[in-house]
């Protein structure tokens, strides 16, 4: 009888959900902004004990570290900032406080791992990529595969669907095969997202000069219309009037349609396209996204255990339980998260390779 945690860092907020018995028995969330201080998110974590494990908040990830052996160079990894920004809080956040708060008090916690980590992804697909989908849209896809099989009423094994996670500022997408994530495309490599751009042109790289860690998170669709500080409620309603908004509307949808177009290579035929993450909730864009996509699969808002909780959050909480052994072990084993190896920074074959390998403690 497993009693866990999963913890989804959000950009727009940190999101915890707990099961006990595969039964819900905790959800709330903080802003990322009240996350800046992790004291307060490690005394609830404690509060909440005995614990049998927590899927804790992991970044780009890593392939199944224990808290208590996760080192320095895992946290450079996983927080993923060059040397010169390690000591800028501003570029890192507090997650590698919230890790060392976490190691202090002693919980029971591992890191999972990103997509680029996993053996189910064939390793051509992760040639010159580091964001494939960071440990936090494993998690919502694991949701998805627990959403499907309930549906359908068929093993984890059996799930097929291609997943768009659009997030507050980022937007991904995943394919699902027969249970197990054969392929990604992560927020900073993906479609246009609502605050962040999502592809970063190679020339536009150049021309900067230097790519900041904060610059990612510009140029999104908010960017677009013309109010970096728009909400995505607003923002459905002025793209009926205005026409910077139209314009960054229209891009929005386009660029999340392309996605599914790209990762339809990978998974051909899928059951469904699941929709999930903070802007699928926001009135038009499900509808718009069904109406471009239904030729291709019925596409679905992700069905959650608790209507309240964010879905990585949730799917973070059902891989923590079946790690512990707990009714998820199925969903668990079909992912094959046990295999996971590696670093994200394994399969880059630019001139500048090796340096970066270095500047991360990895040559």
């Amino acid at each position: 009888m497993p009693r866990v945690i999963g913890i989804d860092p959000g950009t727009v907020s940190f999101d915890v959900s707990g099961l006990h018995d595969g039964q819900p028995f905790l959800q709330f969330s903080m802003s990322s902004e009240a996350a800046r201080d992790p004291g307060r998110l490690v005394e609830r974590l404690v509060a909440a004990q005995p614990l049998d494990l927590i899927a804790a908040p992991s970044g780009y990830g890593l392939p199944l570290v224990a808290l208590d052996q996760v080192s320095e160079r895992d946290l450079d990894l996983f927080i993923l900032v060059r040397s010169e920004d390690r000591g800028d809080r501003e570029k890192v956040g507090s997650l590698r406080q919230l890790v060392h708060l976490m190691k202090e008090a002693r919980l029971p916690a591992v890191f999972l791992p990103g997509v680029v980590h996993l053996a189910t992804v064939p390793t051509h697909r992760k040639v010159n990529r580091i964001d494939m989908g960071t440990a936090d849209k494993v998690c919502v896809a694991a949701l998805g595969i627990w959403d499907q099989a309930r549906r359908l009423g068929i093993h984890p094994a059996k799930t097929t669907f291609i997943l768009l996670e659009l997030g507050g500022a980022f937007t991904a997408g995943l394919a699902v095969r027969e249970g197990q994530i054969v392929d990604g495309i992560g927020g900073t490599g993906g479609g246009l997202g609502f605050r962040a751009l999502g592809t970063l042109d190679g020339e536009l790289a150049y021309v900067m000069g230097r790519v900041s860690k904060s610059l990612l998170f510009t140029g999104g669709a908010s960017y677009v219309a013309g109010d970096p500080e728009l909400t995505p409620d607003r923002w459905a309603a002025r793209a009926e009037t205005d026409r910077r908004a139209r314009q960054s509307w229209l891009a929005f949808l386009e660029s999340a349609e392309k996605m599914v177009a790209a990762l339809r290579v990978s998974v051909p035929d899928p059951a469904e396209i699941l929709l999930s993450g903070r802007l699928s909730a926001v009135a038009g864009i499900a509808q718009a996204l069904t109406e471009r996509l239904a030729s291709i699969a019925p596409v679905r808002r992700m069905s959650g255990f608790d209507r309240s909780g964010k879905e990585a959050a949730q799917g973070a909480s059902i891989l923590a339980d079946g790690l512990a052994g707990g009714q998820h072990r199925p969903l668990v084993e079909a992912l094959r998260l046990s295999e996971a190896r590696g670093t994200a920074l394994d399969y880059l074959y630019v001139a500048s390779a090796e340096r970066i390998r270095r500047d991360f403690g990895l040559q």
